[in-house]
Formats: structure tokens, sequence, C-alpha cells
């Protein structure tokens, strides 16, 4: 790294914005890239995609917009990590992004920035990230420590965002004005609002509410997925502004029961296939029917991808201690969503306030109805 990129860095970091890359972790993610290569019989890879980058730079920003793909891409071979940016972009990733001991290339900004990045591959063509997409999410699961704290740092302020928000909501707070309160707040903290959903009374029987200019009424619910240095914090939240009806008191209990099942499922050594087959059980067993798994997806592992992956019934992918998750089951007019990780003590929920109201289900604090 040239004298130039440490002084940029230098003043990223009094300005208050640097890479959070953890040396140690780093180093672990590295090694895991080179057993990937080892067993493909190959000397380099291309990382293109923004869960890949992010989760190997260890929380470096490689996007502009939300919608576009990355700005960067990153070969991996066994001398040492390239970064190739366009030319408009490499001074704010070489001051605020690039971690020690990644080299910095430029292409054009109207140049070819994965067929740029591949012609630094020594030997010829690189392996291509999609080649081995199975064993980069399984180099992913197992959290390492700098990475776990910060995760648990940004689920705990995403849902003490949605207590500030829901809290000060009233019948008459429209579904956007609780979006765009979330929205800044999750803005403030340093943070990206990758979804924001918002239902009222009257579009309870919506999975994935978009909000609209619509009162909330008596009943809201509110879902919040933020990211803030590559990872992904998913919460949902209800609101109501009376005691609840039997049938809604009812439901709720039961979806909680569902989760806590799908938690005594989720331990070491247990595949997603076989988490998902016991989601489908637990439906008919609490009273929400057989066929209530094909109306939402379940939720999955969680991490620097809203789901990496989502679990379905084809899905075999094996759980570890130290992995994230974020189970979302759901049913009429409810639904239960938090961040959680596996680790040797069981399930334990990231996305956690203190001031939200909580009851145990099967030993673990689970949010009940915010009631104002």
């Amino acid at each position: 790294m040239n004298t130039a990129t440490q002084q940029a860095q230098q003043d990223a970091a009094a300005a208050g914005r640097v890479a959070p890359a953890s040396p140690a972790d780093r180093a672990v993610k590295r090694r895991r890239v080179l057993d990937i290569l080892d067993a493909a019989g190959r000397d380099s890879l291309l990382l293109t995609t923004n869960t890949a980058l992010t989760w190997y730079l260890d929380g470096s920003r490689v996007h502009i917009s939300l919608a576009g793909d990355p700005i960067a891409a990153m070969l991996v071979d066994r001398d040492g990590d390239h970064l190739v940016t366009f030319n408009n972009e490499a001074a704010r990733i070489a001051a605020e992004e690039l971690p020690d001991g990644v080299a910095l290339h430029t292409v054009p900004w109207h140049g070819q920035l994965h067929a740029a990045a591949a012609t630094l591959a020594p030997g010829g063509t690189p392996l291509a990230e999609a080649d081995v997409a199975v064993e980069l999410r399984t180099a992913r699961q197992p959290f390492l420590p700098g990475e776990s704290a910060r995760y648990a740092r940004l689920c705990a302020d995403a849902a003490a965002a949605m207590t500030d928000v829901l809290a000060a909501a009233t019948p008459e707070t429209t579904e956007f004005a609780v979006a765009s309160a979330l929205a800044a707040r999750i803005v403030a903290m340093g943070a990206e609002p990758l979804v924001l959903l918002c239902n009222g009374a009257g579009r309870s029987g919506f999975r994935h509410p978009l909000p609209t200019h619509a009162p909330i009424g008596r009943r809201a619910m509110a879902v919040v997925c933020a990211r803030r240095n590559g990872l992904v914090a998913n919460v949902t939240r209800w609101v109501r502004f009376d005691a609840g009806t039997p049938a809604e008191l009812d439901a709720e209990a039961r979806i909680a029961a569902v989760e806590a099942d799908i938690f005594d499922a989720t331990v070491p050594g247990a595949r997603l296939d076989g988490i998902f087959a016991e989601i489908r059980e637990s439906y008919v067993r609490h009273g929400f029917g057989a066929d209530q798994w094909t109306l939402h997806h379940q939720g999955g592992p969680a991490g620097y991808a809203g789901r990496d992956p989502r679990a379905t019934p084809g899905t075999d992918d094996a759980v570890v201690l130290n992995q994230t998750f974020t189970w979302n089951p759901s049913g009429p007019g409810v639904k239960i969503e938090d961040t959680v990780q596996l680790t040797e003590s069981g399930v334990t929920v990231l996305s956690v306030d203190p001031r939200w109201p909580a009851a145990v289900v099967n030993g673990i604090r689970r949010p009940l109805t915010l009631e104002l």
C-alpha cells in the first residue's frame, strides 16, 4: 500500500469512517477461500457479488446503488488479494473501505470490471464465484469474533429503532410515515434500509406489505431489514391500540410456538431440509393448517444476505455453531421474526431491545405485541 493510500485511510479514520475489517478474521476467511481453491485444483477465484465481497472484505461497502451491482470485484489468488474498482470509485475505496493487505487496481468507469479483474489471474481464467457458490456459503456459515460482535450491535440497533418508531405511532399514523421514520433511524445509525414493510389493520392479510398512505388503525406490523458493514439484520414487530381480540391473542401465541419448534430444531449438524420438514409439521401441530408453509418463505441462515440461503424442502446445508439465522414463521394476521445466533449455549436472540414487551417461550424471551 502506498503512502498516499495510507494517508487517505488515516484521514478517513479521523473523519469517522473506515472499513471495520478485523485482520484476524480476514486471515481465517482467506484460509477458507484457499481451501476452496485447493479442493477445486485451481489457483485463483473471482468474487463478484455483494454477499461474497462484503464477507471476504469483512465489512467493506462495495455498492453505490442499493439496486445495482457492486462497483468492485476481488481476485483471490495464492499470492494475495486484488480488488478492482472503477477509476471514479478508487479514491473513496482506498480511503474508507480497503483493508490492509489488499492491492487496489482500477479500470475506467466505462470499462469491463470483471474482465479486467480476470486478467490479473495467474495462469489464465480464474474460478468463477458461481462455480463454488455452495462452498462459499459454507465458508460464511461459522461467524468469527469480530463479525459476531458487529452483527449483535447492528441487530440491537435495529430492534431499538423499531421500539422508538412504533412507540411513537398512533392509529392515525400512516404506513408510509412508519416506514419513513424507520428509514431515518436506520440511516442515522450508519446502515442501509434494504426492506421496509408496514401494514395497518386493513392490510394484515399481506405477507409482504409495501407501505401505503393508509393510516395504520388499531393494529399494525412493521418489518425492517437493515444492512451495515455488509451484515443484514431482520426484525418484525407488531403494535396495537387496544387489548387485542381473543383470536389475535391465540394466533400470536401459536405462531410463537411454531417458532419455538424451529429453534429447537436448529442444532449443530441439522440440515435445512430437515428443519423445513419440522416447520411444516409444526404449523399443523399448532393449528395453522398443512398449506401454511406454501404461503410465505420461512427464513433460514442470515448474515451477509437477507437469507443465505432461504430454507426450502430441497436445501440441505448443514447447521454449524456460531451460525446466524432469521426464521420467520407466519400465519393469517401474525408473524414473528428476529435475527439469532446458534452458540454453545443454544439459540441467542441478537435483535433485542429490553424496552420491548416480551414473554418467555420455551426458555427464550420473545417479543409480544406492543400495546399503546
